[in-house]
């Protein structure tokens, strides 16, 4: 997956706001919240940075293709970046972005989701 279809598969998810942040990284956000990024490793190369349930976390560490992401998972937050980006993995991306969302708007109060129109998340 690239950037344009990152960006493409996050914007249709409703209720969310783009900002290009952190060196030029494409921050996704629902309700002020951040559920997925889109930045460039060390060498250049595109990842994508998700949060995740610990479960999934615990799985995704040890998965090839994926690292705990670096600053955040430092700081004991469950999330996940993705470092293969050749279109083998997009499927799986798309899943964890998907559920990435939904933790994130969960986590958002009832009045705020409400607010957004993404009331009925479950």
């Amino acid at each position: 997956m690239d950037h344009h279809a990152f960006n493409d598969y996050c914007r249709a998810f409703k209720a969310t706001t783009h900002v290009v942040q952190w060196g030029n990284s494409e921050v996704w956000k629902v309700g002020g919240k951040v559920f997925a990024i889109g930045s460039q490793t060390k060498a250049g190369t595109p990842a994508y940075t998700f949060k995740t349930s610990p479960l999934n976390f615990e799985f995704l560490c040890m998965a090839e293709g994926y690292i705990p992401a670096p600053y955040l998972a430092s700081r004991g937050m469950k999330w996940i970046q993705q470092t293969e980006t050749a279109g083998a993995l997009d499927e799986e991306l798309k899943y964890y972005i998907s559920q990435s969302y939904r933790l994130v708007a969960l986590g958002l109060s009832k009045r705020k989701r409400q607010a957004l129109g993404i009331a009925d998340i479950a």
